[in-house]
C-alpha cells in the first residue's frame, strides 16, 4: 500500500514534546462522528462547499485541477494580501475565509505509530487509540528494510483513517534520523541508532544535523553549539538527511534550537537553502522545531536580533513553516522595516501549498476515503506490532538455557521493574495504544506466572523488594528478571550521566540469580547501552536478551522469544560501551575520530577501537549461521582524466605511498560496482533469521579514517539444514568512498577489503587508476 501521509525527516531533532489541546482542523468545523443533517465536506476544491459558502468555486484558478500544483499555488498566494500571508506561516494556519481557504493544523507526529503529541492529531470516545509500534532504536535493530517499510505504510493508513475521521491532520513530523555519536544521549530511543547508513536507510524505507545533547550536567539543546568539524558532517551526520531527502524524496526537512559552529540552523542559509534546497533538491518545505526562532531570539541572542531580524532572517535561509508564532506575529513588521521581501514569504507559501495539494488536501483522494475506524488498530497491525518487537530484539548471552521449554518452565517467577511494563514499553512521541500486552501478561501464555516487583520503579532505591521476588525465584521452574531503564532516566530533554542500571538493580539481578531454582534469564528494556558486564559473567545467569522499548505487544514478544516460539536473530545498532567510557570524553566534546591532544577516545564503532561490552551489530540465535561467499570481480580499473586530480592523503610512515593517493568521487565515472553473493547455510536444527552484514576497510595506512563502515545488510530467513543466497550489488564509489581532512569525498587507490560480518568472511577489492 502506497504512502498518503507525508512524513517529516528531521534536521538536528524532532518537534518538542509537548502535550497541547487538540486543536480541530477540519473542513466541516465539526468534531463528532454522529450522522448529521449538515453535509460535512472533506477537501477544500468541493463546488457544493463554496456554493455554501457563498462563493464560485470556478472563479478561483487554485481550485482547477487541470492546471499544475505550482501554477494553482502561485494563484492561491497571489490573490492574498500580506496580513494574510504572514498567517498561514505558523504551524497553526488560520486560512483565507473570502478565499474559501480553511484553517490547517500541520503539527502531527508519528514516530512509531499516530500520536497525540502536537496539536494535530486526538483520539476520543470513537477513536480511542492506535497502533503503537515498537520505538525506533528497536525496530532498527531488526535491519529489515521491508519490515520498516510495512510499519510506515501500516502508520500512514492509520493516519489517513484519522484524517479522514476529522481526528488528524495530513502532515506528521517523523522520524528523528539524528545519529547517535554519544551513548548517554536520552533521545537514542528515537532513533536509528549509531551507524549512518542504517539510519539513512530507515529514513528512506519509514515514509537535517549535528544535534545530540538534550540536557547533560546543566549544558541543553536551546543553548548549545556544536562545533563540528566539516569532515564529520559530511561523513556522518549529513549522509542520513542526504539519503531521506535524494532518495526517499520525503516531504519536510525540520531544523534544530542549536547552533551549529555559531550558526542557528533554522538560520543558516548554506544547510536549508544551499544544501537541503538546492544540492539535495527537496521537493517540499522546511519546518523550524517547535519555538526555534524564539530560541534563537531570547537564548541565543543571535546577533543581538529584534524578533523582526530573527524572522527576516529565517526566511531568507530557506525556512518556510514556523512550529510556533513568531512568523506570524513579526513577519509582516519585517517586511514594513524592510528586512525581508514579500516574495520571500510567497516562496515559502508556495512549497507548502504544492505539498498539501500533492496530498489531496484541496482536491480530495478517492483511492483512500473509505478508510476510516476499522482501519485503525486492526488486528493484522497488532501483528505487526509483535512481529517487529520479536525481529528487534537482540539474544545478548545464551548458556544452552534458551529457549525455554514450556514442559519443563510450568512455573515461572517473573520479577523487576519492567516485569509489569506498559506505559514504559512504547517510549515517548506515543499517541495511545490500541491495548497493552505486558510481560507477564505474555508469560502468562506459557505457564503460572508468580510476579515480584523486586523494585518499586526504575530508580529502584528501596531494597526491601528485593527479598520477595528472591523467594519467588527459589521455588519457580525457571526465572525471568525484566528490567533497565525508561523515560525518568533517558529521554527528550534527558541525557544519561552514567552507563549503568539504576540503584539497586544490578543487586535485585546478582541476588535474584544465587538463589533462584532454575534456569535465569535477564531482559533489559533500554535503548542506550547498559555495562551489565556483571550479568555477562555471571555464571548463574543463563540467557540475556535486550528487548528496547517493544511498544503495545511487548510483553507477547519478549514471552515467544523466551519460550522459542520466535527464534531471535536482532543486531544491536549501537555500540554497549563500558562504563568507564564515561569518564573518557564529555558528551559535549563533536569529534567522532580520537583528539589525541585531550586524550578523548573515538565515537561509534567506526572510530572507537577499545574494548566494549557489546560491539555494533552483535546478536546471536537459537541456530547456527556459516557464510561462504563467490565474487565475480576484485578489482576496477579506474580512468583519471588528469593526473592533477589526483588528491593526497596522509600515511602512516610505514606505508608506501601510492602514485595516485585518491579521486574526487566527482571526477570519477561511479558507474561500477562491487558485485558477489553470500550463501547464509543455516547448520542447526532450528529455523532462524541471519543479519548479513557487509563493511568496507579502507587501504591500510591511511591515517584519520575510520577502521570500517557498513555499505549494505540484508536480513534473511533460512530453514534448518538448508541455506539461502543473498546477492549483494553495492557501488564502488559509495561503498569505499572516505571524507577527507578537507571534507571531500574522494576514493583511495589500493587495496580495500569487503568484510562480512564481524570479519567471518572477507575479500580483498583492489581499485586501480590510469
Amino acid at each position: 500500500m502506497p504512502q498518503f501521509t507525508t512524513i517529516t525527516f528531521i534536521f538536528l531533532t524532532l518537534c518538542t514534546a509537548t502535550i497541547a489541546k487538540p486543536a480541530k482542523f477540519k473542513l466541516d468545523h465539526s468534531s463528532s462522528s454522529s450522522s448529521s443533517s449538515t453535509k460535512k465536506y472533506t477537501y477544500v476544491c468541493d463546488a457544493s462547499r463554496y456554493a455554501s459558502l457563498g462563493l464560485n468555486m470556478s472563479s478561483f484558478s487554485f481550485c482547477d485541477a487541470s492546471l499544475t500544483y505550482e501554477e494553482r499555488a502561485k494563484d492561491l498566494v497571489k490573490r492574498m494580501v500580506l496580513h494574510e500571508k504572514v498567517r498561514q506561516l505558523g504551524n497553526g494556519a488560520y486560512g483565507v475565509p473570502r478565499l474559501g481557504l480553511p484553517k490547517y493544523e500541520w503539527w502531527s507526529e508519528a514516530l512509531h505509530g499516530v500520536s497525540n503529541v502536537g496539536p494535530g492529531t486526538f483520539f476520543d470516545h470513537f477513536v480511542p487509540g492506535a497502533t503503537s509500534f515498537p520505538t525506533v532504536i528497536l525496530m532498527a535493530a531488526a535491519f529489515n528494510e521491508s519490515l520498516w517499510k510495512s510499519i510506515g505504510q501500516a502508520v500512514s493508513t492509520e493516519a489517513r483513517a484519522m484524517y479522514n475521521l476529522r481526528r488528524a491532520g495530513l502532515t506528521f513530523w517523523s522520524p528523528n534520523i539524528n545519529v547517535v555519536r554519544d551513548p548517554r544521549w536520552g533521545r537514542a530511543l528515537e532513533t536509528p541508532g549509531e551507524d549512518p547508513f542504517v539510519v539513512g536507510r530507515y529514513a528512506v524505507n519509514y515514509h537535517y544535523a549535528a544535534y545530540d545533547v538534550d540536557d547533560w550536567l546543566g549544558v541543553d539543546r536551546f543553548h548549545f553549539d556544536a562545533r563540528v568539524r566539516q569532515q564529520d558532517m559530511e561523513e556522518t551526520f549529513l549522509r542520513p538527511f542526504e539519503m531521506c531527502v535524494k532518495d526517499g524524496d520525503v516531504s519536510s526537512v525540520m531544523c534544530s534550537y542549536n547552533r551549529v559552529d555559531g550558526i542557528p540552523t533554522c538560520a543558516d542559509p548554506n544547510l536549508l537553502k544551499d544544501t537541503i534546497r538546492g544540492e539535495w533538491d527537496l521537493h517540499g518545505y522546511i519546518v523550524s522545531d517547535c519555538d526555534s526562532i524564539q530560541v534563537m531570539v531570547d537564548y541565543h541572542k543571535f546577533l543581538g536580533d529584534t524578533n523582526e531580524d530573527a524572522v527576516a532572517r529565517t526566511l531568507k535561509a530557506g525556512l518556510d513553516l514556523d512550529c510556533g508564532v513568531y512568523y506570524t506575529n513579526f513577519t509582516a513588521g519585517a517586511v514594513a522595516e524592510g528586512k525581508v521581501r514579500e516574495r520571500e514569504i510567497d516562496t515559502s507559501l508556495k512549497y507548502l501549498y504544492i505539498v498539501l495539494m500533492r496530498l489531496g488536501f484541496f482536491d480530495g483522494s478517492p483511492e483512500f476515503k473509505s478508510l476510516g475506524k476499522d482501519d485503525i488498530c486492526t488486528k493484522a497491525n497488532l501483528e505487526l506490532a509483535a512481529r517487529a518487537a520479536e525481529e528487534g530484539i537482540v539474544l545478548l548471552k545464551n548458556n544452552r538455557t534458551l529457549p525455554l521449554s514450556p514442559h519443563q518452565a510450568r512455573n515461572i517467577a517473573v520479577v523487576g521493574p519492567h516485569a509489569n511494563a506498559t506505559e514504559a514499553m512504547i517510549g515517548n512521541y506515543a499517541g495511545v495504544p490500541c491495548r497493552y500486552t505486558a510481560p507477564i501478561d505474555g508469560f502468562s501464555r506459557y505457564g503460572v506466572v508468580t510476579y515480584k516487583e523486586g523494585c518499586a520503579d526504575i530508580a529502584c532505591k528501596n531494597e526491601s523488594f528485593i527479598f520477595p521476588a528472591m523467594k519467588a525465584a527459589k521455588r519457580a521452574d525457571a526465572t525471568v528478571i525484566l528490567a533497565g531503564l525508561d523515560l525518568s532516566v533517558e529521554a527528550e530533554g534527558l541525557d544519561r550521566t552514567d552507563l549503568v542500571l539504576p540503584g539497586y538493580q544490578t543487586q535485585l539481578i546478582n541476588q535474584v540469580a544465587e538463589v533462584a531454582k532454575g534456569p535465569v534469564v535477564l531482559v533489559i528494556l533500554s535503548a542506550g547501552g547498559v555495562d551489565i558486564s556483571f550479568a555477562k559473567e555471571n555464571p548463574n545467569i543463563g540467557g540475556i536478551l535486550w528487548a528496547g522499548y517493544p511498544g503495545e505487544e511487548g510483553g507477547r514478544a519478549i514471552a515467544d522469544v523466551v519460550f522459542g516460539h520466535y527464534n531471535p536473530g536482532g543486531r544491536l545498532p549501537l555500540t554497549w560501551h563500558k562504563a568507564d567510557y564515561v569518564d573518557m570524553l564529555p558528551m559535549t566534546s563533536m569529534p567522532l575520530r580520537p583528539v589525541p591532544s585531550l586524550g578523548y577516545p573515538g565515537r561509534t564503532y567506526k572510530f572507537f577501537n577499545g574494548s566494549v561490552v557489546y560491539p555494533f551489530g552483535y546478536g546471536l540465535s537459537y541456530t547456527r549461521f556459516n557464510y561462504s561467499l563467490s565474487t565475480a570481480k576484485r578489482f576496477v580499473d579506474l580512468k583519471v582524466e588528469n593526473l592533477d586530480y589526483c588528491r593526497d592523503l596522509s600515511y602512516n610512515h610505514n606505508t608506501k605511498r601510492p602514485p595516485c593517493p585518491a579521486t574526487s568521487i566527482d571526477d570519477l565515472d561511479c558507474r561500477h560496482d562491487i558485485d558477489f553473493e553470500v550463501e547464509v547455510m543455516n547448520t542447526g536444527h532450528r529455523d532462524g533469521s541471519d543479519v548479513v552484514l557487509v563493511y568496507s576497510k579502507p587501504p591500510h595506512g591511511i591515517l584519520g579514517t575510520h577502521i570500517k563502515q557498513l555499505i549494505g545488510f540484508e536480513r534473511v530467513f533460512v530453514r534448518k539444514q538448508s541455506s539461502q543466497k543473498v546477492h549483494f550489488k553495492i557501488n564502488v564509489c559509495k561503498g569505499l568512498e572516505i571524507v577527507d581532512y578537507a571534507a571531500n569525498h574522494v576514493l583511495p587507490s589500493g587495496g580495500h577489503s569487503i568484510v562480512i560480518g564481524d570479519d567471518v568472511v572477507s575479500f580483498p577489492f583492489q581499485v586501480n587508476f590510469s
